[in-house]
């Protein structure tokens, strides 16, 4: 078996939702314990995506991730829609600045921006005061 290639993520915008403990109170609300996100399309490079997140954009920036557990195309009321299945409960990341678009892009690996809080970051600022400085841009 080959070499499956760099691995890829998405980014997406999490509409109406004004901060991450949003977007969570809304996808328990919606999906329950089942976390997911539908989409249009099914992203054409799937196979890149195994051990990928779903990288989520609020207010203009990268803000939190979710890894993606599965892609499937699926029925639903509004017509074959492609679900991205996701583990429940957003981590937040470094916040990154991000144009807002519609639907999904590709996110390189090497782009990604690290977890808030990962190894080696004992410098990271409490979540609440990054928030505040997010909501200031200054960060």
């Amino acid at each position: 078996m080959g070499d499956p290639g760099p691995m890829l993520h998405l980014t997406k915008v999490a509409v109406g939702c004004a901060d991450v403990e949003t977007l969570a109170r809304l996808q328990g609300e919606r999906w329950g314990a089942e976390a997911a996100s539908l989409t249009r399309y099914m992203p054409t490079r799937a196979e890149e995506l195994a051990g990928g997140s779903l990288f989520w954009i609020i207010k203009h920036r990268i803000v939190a991730r979710q890894p993606i557990l599965s892609l499937a195309m699926v029925e639903t009321p509004w017509g074959t829609k492609c679900r991205i299945g996701l583990a429940p409960g957003p981590i937040a990341v470094q916040p990154v600045p991000k144009k807002a678009h519609q639907g999904w892009r590709y996110l390189a690996a090497a782009d990604a921006p690290p977890d808030l809080g990962a190894a080696g970051d004992d410098d990271a600022l409490p979540l609440g005061m990054v928030r505040e400085l997010q909501s200031l841009w200054l960060i």
